[in-house]
């Protein structure tokens, strides 16, 4: 496995990152994988190898796509967690 990091920081984490502060200023939840996969071509494409463009977009993808995991993974945790703490134990017959 690869760390493609720009400027000393990793890419997929300042993907989440960016995604985050997103939906936190009001932008639609439901958007945030296409934005992921955008800043990672863009990404790619413009930082990490601008010399071949072919190789950055397949690069920027990986990120995108990455950064989408990392998110939903996040986020399906915060669930559980949350609906543990709701839930009342139930005792074990």
């Amino acid at each position: 496995m690869f760390d493609v990091q720009v400027f000393g920081v990793s890419a997929v984490g300042a993907i989440v990152a960016v995604c985050a502060l997103l939906k936190e200023v009001g932008f639609p939840q439901k958007y945030a994988p296409l934005v992921a996969v955008v800043l990672g071509v863009l990404t790619g494409v413009f930082l990490v190898d601008p010399q071949n463009w072919q190789q950055g977009i397949i690069t920027g993808l990986s990120l995108g796509l990455s950064a989408i995991g990392v998110h939903s993974g996040i986020k399906n945790v915060k669930e559980g967690i949350t609906k543990k703490v709701d839930q009342p134990q139930q005792p074990q017959q």
